[in-house]
């Protein structure tokens, strides 16, 4: 089955942050590992939000900040790690000195990427990509695209559990 035939399509309508946690702990419940989140946005649209509450429903007591000055940060959850990257500053060519390798080989855990474009064509094609959109006051549309089988069955799961 080619990875086009296996695409999904949707868009959460965020009213405020506690709606973004509720999306990554529904997220979170749907994880199995080595699954890949790519995450577009303004600055200040919510991306860090939403890997901070992918932590907290994955039981990590450290809240993630934004790893703008560190590129990559691994916090270890109950079942699986959550690697957060954040490329914010990161240029295509600089890519293979984060040692995204041993990290991607690694079932048991989430690669979530914040400002993945000088990864995305190092990584697998595989992948849900989130786009956030800034909307009236606090609101926000989380556009979502998953590629791949797994990636397209964890979207609709998460689809149908947010929609409960």
């Amino acid at each position: 089955m080619s990875l086009a035939k296996t695409k999904h399509f949707y868009t959460f309508k965020i009213r405020n942050v506690k709606d973004t946690h509720r999306l990554a702990k529904i997220t979170a419940e749907n994880l199995k590992g080595g699954e890949l989140i790519f995450l577009y946005g303004p600055i200040g649209s919510g991306k860090t939000t939403f890997v901070q509450g992918l932590a907290k429903a994955m039981g990590i007591k450290t809240s993630p900040t934004s790893a703008s000055f560190n590129l990559m940060r691994i916090y270890r959850g109950k079942k699986i790690s959550l690697v957060h990257v954040d490329l914010f500053r990161l240029k295509q060519c600089e890519v293979h000195n984060l040692g995204l390798d041993e990290v991607l080989q690694d079932d048991n855990s989430v690669v979530v990427a914040e400002w993945p474009d000088a990864i995305k064509n190092y990584l697998p094609q595989e992948k849900i990509k989130i786009n956030i959109k800034l909307s009236s006051g606090d609101g926000r549309r989380f556009n979502c695209v998953s590629v791949g089988e797994k990636h397209t069955q964890l979207l609709k799961k998460i689809k149908f559990n947010y929609e409960k």
